[in-house]
């Protein structure tokens, strides 16, 4: 039987929990495979922990161009704060390193929200895919060895409380200010929380599990992620995501245009180019294309509905950033 021509697009795959994303990779190889695609280019745009769970982009055929970028969108993570205890993976996974008797009072979290919003400094957890000398720092954390993470920059473009609530802020969480109360204060009238359910949109290498435990650390106490979920990838969100259910089906015969986004659709934000035969065939040889109108910036160039390629525009003179062979 021949094989089916190469599909070129997106598979939104709704990761669940228990799964790493090369196993989630192979599954979409593995389907494809069993539904007459043979062997196809198959990569995903950005790693989620197989105790995450939620939006995992699937790059087929030429679109594994793109997943580089994919890696730089920003996202957006659903994840559960429980407070108490701290574990040295920083999740449900770990050992426990730390307890804390101590809750936070609800009306603290909107002004520890807002703390963490825009730029901070994070230090990665030890229990991650990092580089550290050469070796996965979760590689040697489990050896036993004692882990030193660099601390870096971040960007939280949003946090707030999972649903849209709002919480009314207070001035400190840990003194009497303006007349109120201290929140650790058994007889004040705050209610106190054992866990939290946040909502944050993040810049790419911002690990949410650092997230929680800087989170807690400021509201006096210490916490684990015990639920995360990615809602969105870059243009990607949670509903254009399939089960693995849907992709199995897709592997017993089921069409995967149902499922396929086209090429593009992980380029957000970035304008259409339009070009004529001439010009996409030499755009397809890598030669600049003159005397364009449009202003300067980047492009996505096709021609009759057909990807071309990516292309700088600068002074009306595009240059090809990253063909397409569609």
């Amino acid at each position: 039987m021949t094989d089916k021509p190469q599909p070129h697009g997106w598979l939104l795959l709704d990761k669940p929990r228990g799964l790493g994303s090369t196993q989630a990779v192979g599954a979409v190889k593995r389907n494809l495979r069993e539904a007459g695609y043979g062997k196809i280019k198959v990569g995903h745009g950005g790693t989620l922990d197989p105790l995450a769970e939620g939006v995992l982009p699937i790059a087929l055929g030429e679109a594994t161009k793109l997943a580089g970028r994919m890696l730089d969108a920003s996202k957006i993570y659903e994840f559960t704060v429980e407070f108490g205890e701290e574990s040295d993976t920083l999740d449900t996974e770990g050992e426990v390193i730390a307890t804390s008797d101590r809750r936070p009072p609800l009306a603290a979290v909107a002004a520890i929200c807002e703390h963490f919003t825009g730029e901070i400094e994070q230090v990665p957890p030890k229990y991650s895919a990092i580089k550290v000398d050469g070796q996965r720092a979760y590689d040697r954390a489990r050896a036993g060895e004692d882990v030193e993470m660099v601390t870096r920059v971040v960007t939280i473009h949003s946090l707030g409380l999972a649903g849209g609530g709002e919480l009314q802020p207070i001035d400190s969480a840990f003194a009497t200010t303006a007349g109120r109360p201290d929140p650790y204060d058994p007889s004040a009238p705050l209610e106190l929380a054992d866990s939290v359910t946040l909502v944050a949109h993040v810049s790419k290498g911002t690990y949410i599990r650092s997230l929680a435990r800087d989170i807690a650390h400021a509201l006096g106490t210490c916490g684990h992620v015990t639920y995360l979920r990615r809602i969105k990838a870059g243009p990607f969100t949670q509903e254009q995501a399939i089960s693995l259910d849907k992709l199995n089906e897709i592997g017993k015969g089921a069409p995967l245009k149902d499922h396929l986004l086209p090429l593009e659709a992980g380029l957000d934000g970035i304008p259409a180019l339009s070009l004529d035969p001439e010009s996409a065939q030499a755009a397809r040889q890598g030669r600049v294309i003159s005397g364009l109108p449009q202003p300067d910036g980047l492009y996505f160039a096709s021609a009759d509905n057909v990807p071309v390629a990516l292309m700088e525009l600068s002074g009306g003179t595009a240059r090809v950033v990253r063909g397409f062979n569609v």
